[in-house]
Parts: C-alpha cells; structure tokens; sequence
C-alpha cells in the first residue's frame, strides 16, 4: 500500500501526517505544492520530509489555491502503480479506519472492490481555540475537541475518498470518484465501494490550528473558480464573528472530546455517516 499526499501554502500538519501514515507504507509519495522557486514551502518541506528519510516524489510550481491542479497530481501520482492501493491524504489528514487496512484490502481483492470512503471529523482545540501547532505537538490532545462544524458553516463537502486502486480517478477535493460515463460515487453505495456498513473512514481533518485563519483570507479573495473561495470567505465570517471560536456547545456540531485517535471511541459516528453520505 502506497501514500500520496501534496503539501502546499505551509507545512505545520505535515510531520505529523507523515509520522501518523509512515510505518503501514510500502512507498510514500510527497508532492511538493510551490508557487515560485524561491517558496519557503520547499525548504520547510524537505527538512520535514528528511526527519522520515525521503525524498519528494516532485516538486511543482503552480499558482495558488487551484485545487483541481492539485487534483490531477494526486491522479497522475497514483497511476505510477495503477494496480496498487493507495491511500490518498491531504497533509492535515489523519485517517482512521474500523479495522487494519490490509483487511479492508483483501476483502475488496476478494469481491471486487476498487474503493473505499469515508467524511470529515474536524478537530479543534480546547473551549474551540484555534491552538499552534508544532513539530514537537501531540495534535490528538492538542486538538481534542471532534465535531462536524465545517460543513454548517460553510457547506463544504465533508464526503472524501480515502483508499483506492491506483487506476481509480479521484474528483476534485477526492470528494468522489469520477466514473468513464460521466457518473460519480456519490451516494450510499457504489458496486465498485466498500460497503459503508463495514467501514466509512474517519477523516480527522486537523486544518483548524491558528494558521488556518490567514489561509482562509487569503483563499477567500482567490479569483480561481476552483478555489472554493466563496465558502473559505463564508467560513472565516463565521469565526470571526464567534470571536475566533468553534462554539462546543452548538449540538449541531456534535463535539465529543477524544484522546489518541481511536475510530470506535466516535459516539456520533454512525449518525454522521448517514448524514455525510446524503451531502
């Protein structure tokens, strides 16, 4: 099983993705996300990258914040081995799945299974602080508080697609899969998915650390009509106008505060799943 993942704009998740992933990989794939040569994302990025002894796969300079470029790197990356599997993480990304994944691959070897998926958990900090975060941080307690808040806040897609053959093409964000016919796996099965009773990923997304607030402005002015920046700008309105907190006691957001990751320690999973999937 291979990892691919693309780092851009900064890197303050990205060792700890990497130290959440690195020990299950045959290979491990970091695309180099850069915006000029001259981009402290690669400096950043490499001295990361030796701390695990490797190298990345390609370093790419592309304009900010087009995520349908970033899209088509983790598309071509994959099909470097199109009959692998692979895990497909963006680099605040920390997945959990309801068993070892070398089980959930040979069940899907055995009947005929091509992908798995599964939704977003947003982590946030104590009384939904938005906390630094730094190499030497242990981001499941740093970042204790799990809820669903992104999407009620800003409609974003919370469906993502976590594990997959290599030749399996993935749409922008990895919401879905994209089918030859037009058709994609949205929905709450798919002949060719995983079934959703036996395993919907957990995505811890852990994007909410104090860096995120530049980021969002900074996405929301984007004028790339793939930059979703419409719902970066709504998102950051809704902070800000929370005093820079996520509200734990909204019940919408159904907060449980969680140690280490553990996928069955998550109450409200199975409620979410079926809320994620109808999105």
């Amino acid at each position: 099983m291979n990892l691919v993942t693309v780092c851009g704009h900064n890197t303050t998740m990205l060792y700890h993705m990497l130290n959440h992933y690195h020990l299950h990989m045959d290979e491990i794939f970091v695309v180099l996300y850069a915006h000029h040569k001259k981009d402290p994302i690669i400096e950043q990025g490499l001295h990361i990258l030796e701390k695990f002894n490797l190298k990345p796969h390609k370093i790419v300079y592309e304009r900010p914040f087009d995520w349908a470029r970033v899209t088509e790197h983790y598309n071509e990356t994959k099909l470097l081995k199109p009959d692998d599997w692979w895990i497909v993480a963006d680099d605040d990304e920390l997945q959990l799945y309801s068993k070892p994944t070398y089980q959930i691959i040979e069940e899907c070897e055995e009947y005929g299974y091509d992908f798995v998926t599964g939704g977003f958990v947003d982590r946030i900090g104590d009384n939904g602080d938005f906390p630094k975060i730094t190499m030497e941080s242990n981001v499941w307690e740093e970042m204790p508080e799990a809820g669903f808040f992104r999407y009620p806040l800003s409609q974003a897609c919370p469906n993502k697609v976590t594990l997959m053959k290599g030749n399996v093409k993935v749409s922008n964000g990895q919401h879905y899969v994209e089918f030859a016919d037009g058709t994609s796996s949205w929905g709450n099965e798919h002949e060719k998915r995983y079934p959703i009773e036996k395993n919907f990923t957990q995505v811890h997304h852990f994007k909410w650390d104090y860096s995120v607030l530049d980021r969002l402005q900074q996405v929301g002015k984007s004028s790339i009509g793939e930059s979703w920046g419409e719902e970066y700008q709504l998102m950051y309105d809704e902070i800000k106008d929370n005093d820079f907190k996520i509200d734990l006691q909204n019940k919408e957001f159904m907060f449980q505060r969680l140690g280490n990751g553990n996928y069955h320690q998550l109450r409200a999973w199975n409620d979410l799943t079926k809320k994620i999937v109808k999105i």
